[in-house]
């Protein structure tokens, strides 16, 4: 298992984030960012030719030494300055409160201490900051949950460590945020894998709104 995390599961990471249904969502989160950004889990790098003018700075964070490799050579395509950080999300290595913007896609799956790392996301926000995400999890039918709550034991260790079932809402708004905007639904595929949550979080009590007004 140890050599198949290691060596399989970063090409089946990439293969399964190339995946065409995905682009609407990653183009739609990602156009919305703004200011100095931290993404969360830059996986092989697919976000980082389509973030918008509006970004003025990228610090692109994973844990996976593969994953960062992949990351690394991607010939730039822009000239947005782009930093890695070879880090958990459980620990991000940045001050409070220094970034506008923290995006995730289709991350907070993986994350092993998904609690942690939400708080540490809302630790390193500006008072204005925002965090833009999109992200599968638990569905909204009953007889889908049952079925990935059966299957998500197994599919941890196929996939990596992803989860199938985890309720990214209440996540989210557990470790302090407040869910501005926020639309769920399937996307083409298997129910179980697919059912979307797109949306944008401030800090609880962030009275400032700032340039995302």
């Amino acid at each position: 298992m140890g050599l198949y995390r290691k060596l399989v599961v970063p090409r089946l990471t990439d293969l399964a984030m190339r995946n065409k249904h995905l682009e609407p969502y990653r183009r739609r989160v990602l156009g919305a960012a703004r200011g100095r950004v931290l993404e969360i889990g830059v996986g092989s790098g697919l976000n980082l030719a389509r973030y918008p003018p509006a970004v003025c700075e990228l610090l692109a964070l994973e844990p996976d030494p593969k994953l960062m490799g992949m990351a690394r050579s991607k010939p730039p395509e822009s000239v947005l300055p782009v930093t890695f950080l070879e880090a958990s999300a459980e620990q991000i290595p940045l001050e409070d409160g220094s970034v506008d913007t923290v995006i995730s896609t289709w991350t907070m799956c993986s994350i092993p201490d998904i609690g942690r790392a939400l708080e540490e996301m809302r630790r390193v926000l500006k008072p204005a900051g925002r965090l833009l995400f999109v992200e599968h999890g638990l569905a909204a039918e009953l007889n889908v949950r049952k079925w990935q709550n059966r299957l998500d034991p197994l599919w941890i260790h196929v996939s990596g460590g992803c989860h199938l079932n985890r309720p990214i809402e209440a996540l989210v708004t557990g470790a302090g945020f407040e869910v501005d905007r926020l639309e769920t639904g399937y996307m083409t595929g298997p129910k179980l894998m697919t059912f979307m949550y797109e949306g944008m979080a401030r800090s609880r009590g962030d009275e400032e709104r700032g340039a995302f007004d």
